[in-house]
């Protein structure tokens, strides 16, 4: 099958053939003709899969068969859960519509909101936008939802588990009823299904990979090692190819940032990407880690999905995730498109029990070999009592605080973003329900 055969105008394939695509993903030969058709889509598919051509290229042939309006009011709105993804799906919807007139524009927290409204006066047919800023953008007045023709929610899952249901739903309230849907997630799961039926007409329904699955070319490997040893172990990880590009993640920011300025001491040229960055931080770390300036990228579970990162060889946990499902967006950086990847675990006594949960959800066993000079003085155990890590205990602890002030752990899920809810952070009235859901030590 090519992209051809899908009915795809020329001036997209032209593009996509200068880019080195020549074969469409099975997620994008399922689900391009049903958005071609115009009906809603419920479509399920993980990371690395090439979703976002899945949704982009017909939202583009789309927006340029329909022509140039006389309004200003943007046409369609791509809702992403991180600023990462929402840059990454502007720059492939930029790289697909080279040929195309048809303009986009990002709006994220963590940035200034005068940029923003500049780029919304002068009119663009595309919002790319986190919930949070939208609403900013929406109590100010500053954009206008009326003429949304396509609504598109890529990682409802993601939202859905960082708190975002009451911000998607006062959204969803602004949009014209009469509009074409399209809703991607890594899972099916009874939330995002009641979620579609609250505001989906008759949607089809394609899946490419079972939930929880992970790429066949990915290796896994655990080696056992006391907390106290981890970062030296890490250290001896990466220096057996200090050129190698490596992504490592961190449970929380705290230790994200003295995992950097560990490694920066030993030599490392290493960066860290989590919530507490400012965006321009966190574009320039990312931005590095691609062009190879830094070989070390120290991350937090917010880059676990949307970072689209070629070729990357090796996933390292440093931390193993609360949350067993987040080991499979983790290690889905690496592996893709067919290529050969690696995922390595420092796993101590403690997170025996996280490590049962991801062999449990993976349905396999992972090899688990020592590094000589780093063997644990405690074995892994994998019975039903394994140990876990206690909730919050990598979290830095303050000095002091006066009675009544906010309890350890209760920080914002991603930090001060700049005005109103910050582009990445619930609705205010959700939080609470978010930390029960989630241990605060898993926050990013």
């Amino acid at each position: 099958m090519s992209f051809e055969s899908l009915g795809l105008a020329p001036a997209l394939l032209r593009a996509l053939a200068e880019q080195g695509y020549a074969e469409p993903t099975p997620i994008q030969a399922q689900a391009i003709p049903v958005v071609l058709e115009g009906g809603d889509l419920l479509a399920a598919a993980q990371t690395g899969t090439g979703k976002t051509a899945a949704f982009a290229l017909p939202l583009l042939q789309h927006l340029s068969n329909a022509g140039a309006t006389m309004t200003r009011r943007p046409r369609a709105l791509v809702l992403t859960p991180t600023r990462e993804l929402a840059a990454q799906v502007n720059d492939n919807l930029r790289d697909y519509g080279k040929y195309l007139r048809v303009s986009s524009t990002t709006i994220f927290g963590g940035v200034s909101m005068g940029p923003q409204m500049q780029a919304l006066r002068r009119g663009v047919d595309v919002v790319i936008a986190t919930p949070g800023r939208l609403i900013d953008h929406m109590q100010q007045r500053s954009l206008d939802l009326s003429g949304i023709e396509v609504l598109i929610l890529d990682e409802a899952d993601r939202m859905l588990d960082m708190g975002f249901l009451p911000a998607l739903k006062r959204i969803l309230a602004a949009l014209p009823k009469r509009r074409q849907t399209l809703l991607f997630s890594a899972t099916f799961a009874g939330p995002i299904k009641a979620l579609a039926m609250q505001f989906m007409h008759q949607p089809r329904e394609v899946s490419v990979t079972p939930a929880n699955t992970v790429a066949t070319t990915v290796t896994h490997h655990v080696h056992p090692v006391d907390a106290g040893k981890k970062r030296d172990l890490l250290l001896h990880v990466l220096s057996q190819d200090s050129r190698r590009q490596t992504l490592v993640f961190s449970r929380t920011k705290h230790g994200a940032d003295k995992l950097v300025t560990f490694l920066g001491a030993a030599g490392m040229r290493a960066a860290a990407i989590h919530g507490n960055k400012s965006q321009n931080a966190r574009t320039r770390a990312l931005s590095d880690f691609k062009t190879g300036r830094v070989t070390v990228l120290v991350a937090t579970d917010i880059a676990a999905r949307g970072i689209d990162i070629d070729q990357l060889p090796i996933v390292i946990n440093f931390d193993l995730p609360m949350v067993a499902e987040d080991y499979v967006h983790r290690i889905g950086r690496t592996g893709r498109a067919g290529a050969d990847g690696m995922a390595v675990s420092l796993v101590s006594h403690d997170e025996s029990g996280l490590l049962r949960d991801i062999r449990k959800l993976l349905k396999q066993d992972i090899a688990v070999s020592d590094v000589p000079g780093f063997e644990p003085s405690h074995p892994l155990r994998t019975d039903a009592a394994a140990p876990r890590p206690v909730q919050g205990q990598r979290q830095p602890r303050p000095a002091a605080r006066p009675q009544g002030g906010r309890p350890q752990g209760s920080h914002r899920p991603h930090g001060h973003a700049g005005q109103g809810y910050g582009g990445d952070r619930p609705a205010e009235g959700n939080r609470n329900r978010q930390r029960r859901r989630r241990p605060a030590a898993s926050k990013a």
